[in-house]
């Protein structure tokens, strides 16, 4: 028998180590609880009681759509001048028109004085309620920005249906929001058309649109996996949206179904309403039945538009057998573009809300976002720092939608021109519009980061070749 060799131990000290400085960790993390901020400091709603605010209908009777109603909301706590920069936005630049539930304005300066320079430097204003002096003015757009950027209305295979991925597909129900994001991917499609941009129209009437969905699924076997969207499920009217709901759990080969709704947030109070938590569990039921994933996809991009309200209605679509909430938010400069305030925000999801951090996507290359926009590299570089924060399970995938391939990693490109911002990348399947093209698989596809992040030399060669 072999003799066991000793094993090496670390010497202990004699005495108690002399303490010496630390340099501590680069993120802290601090337990901040939820609070639904005070509606009350706003002179506009000084008299709204708990009853009308927890009200869904009293939500979209007031919410904010045009400067007038956004006066009366501030009363005088806000120079003139932060409305004249909002209205130059609006004539010009805007590409969604403004539709703001009371729920979200609430949270914007939630626990300080409102005063115009806060309102300026708030981060769900900046997405909310853009004003013209937050855009470029050298780029604006990306000389390859396109108003539908990542080409969903050319992979149509029936009327809001969208099939890019092999094994799933959009299904946009319809082109209404309860709110307007200002950096919208859809701003094609979805919301009221503006001096910038004349939308497209949803022609079929509902119940046809739902129809031709639904044949296309039953003749595509392969398809498993629906998120149903639009717009926003929350603008369906629950009978209809429950009915199209069952008629996908009726097809055997469905076995995943997300509902997409930012409304979650911006207007939990429609979650919570009593018909629409009866019926979702009726859909939740009758899915754990068939054994189908049902969950519900919202849109968080900072803490602060976490209160207990949408708490609350996170839980009770868990409650009422929703397998999972989950949130897609949207990387932006000014909003949530650093390491503090997205583990901020990550923590207040999973550890607060309910809500598991899923995606970040890269905002997409449409017009007048290049302010909003970052580079893959600075991306990488979040990715890489809220890592070993969070659980495994709760540590989101920052992700880029690449124009014709689809989300990728931000670590998955295959060639990056740093100088110019130009990054390349591959895919491995082909969408509903390339069944034919043998070499997709073969191809690079390129994307753009924002001109303004680029070293000089860079800058200057795409101002070289701004007509090209």
């Amino acid at each position: 028998m072999t003799q066991t060799q000793p094993v090496e131990t670390i010497p202990q000290p004699r005495h108690a180590p002399v303490a010496v400085p630390t340099a501590g960790q680069p993120y802290e993390y601090h337990r901040r609880p939820l609070v639904e901020p005070d509606w009350t400091r706003f002179p506009g709603w000084r008299h709204v009681t708990r009853d009308q605010w927890e009200s869904a209908q009293w939500q979209r009777v007031n919410c904010v759509k045009n400067i007038k109603q956004l006066r009366a909301v501030f009363g005088d706590l806000i120079d003139e001048s932060f409305y004249a920069d909002l209205e130059a936005d609006q004539l010009a630049l805007a590409t969604m028109s403004m539709l703001v539930p009371p729920q979200m304005i609430n949270t914007m300066v939630p626990f300080a004085t409102l005063t115009t320079e806060a309102l300026l430097a708030d981060p769900i204003r900046r997405y909310m309620i853009p004003v013209a002096s937050d855009r470029r003015t050298d780029w604006p757009s990306h000389p390859y920005a396109s108003r539908d950027s990542l080409h969903e209305h050319d992979m149509w295979v029936a009327e809001g249906l969208t099939h890019r991925y092999p094994t799933k597909v959009l299904a946009e129900l319809l082109s209404t929001c309860p709110q307007y994001c200002g950096h919208c991917t859809r701003m094609d499609l979805v919301g009221n058309s503006t001096p910038a941009v004349d939308k497209l129209k949803l022609t079929l009437k509902p119940v046809d649109r739902y129809d031709a969905h639904i044949a296309y699924l039953k003749a595509h076997p392969g398809v498993r996996d629906v998120v149903v969207s639009g717009g926003d499920v929350a603008n369906v009217p629950w009978r209809n949206l429950e009915s199209y709901l069952m008629r996908l759990l009726e097809l055997e080969t469905v076995r995943d179904i997300r509902l997409a709704t930012k409304a979650l947030m911006g207007l939990p109070q429609h979650w919570l309403q009593p018909d629409v938590v009866e019926g979702l569990e009726r859909v939740a039921r009758t899915a754990a039945r068939r054994g189908v994933n049902l969950a519900i996809h919202t849109h968080v991009n900072h803490a602060q538009s976490l209160t207990p309200l949408v708490a609350k209605a996170a839980q009770t679509a868990l409650d009422v057998g929703v397998r999972d909430v989950r949130n897609q938010g949207v990387l932006m400069r000014g909003v949530n573009a650093t390491t503090p305030e997205l583990l901020d925000l990550c923590f207040a999801l999973q550890g607060e809300a309910g809500i598991l951090p899923y995606y970040f996507y890269m905002c997409d290359m449409i017009p007048n976002a290049e302010h909003w926009r970052v580079p893959v590299w600075h991306a990488q570089q979040l990715q890489h720092d809220i890592m070993g924060y969070l659980p495994g399970y709760a540590t989101p995938r920052i992700v880029c939608d690449v124009p014709f391939v689809g989300k990728r990693w931000v670590h998955m490109l295959t060639d990056y021109d740093r100088e110019r911002g130009i990054s390349y990348w591959t895919k491995n399947y082909r969408t509903s519009i390339e069944s034919a093209d043998l070499e997709a698989l073969n191809k690079r596809y390129a994307y753009y980061d924002p001109i303004d992040t680029l070293p000089a030399d860079g800058q200057q060669w795409w101002a070289d070749h701004r007509d090209d």
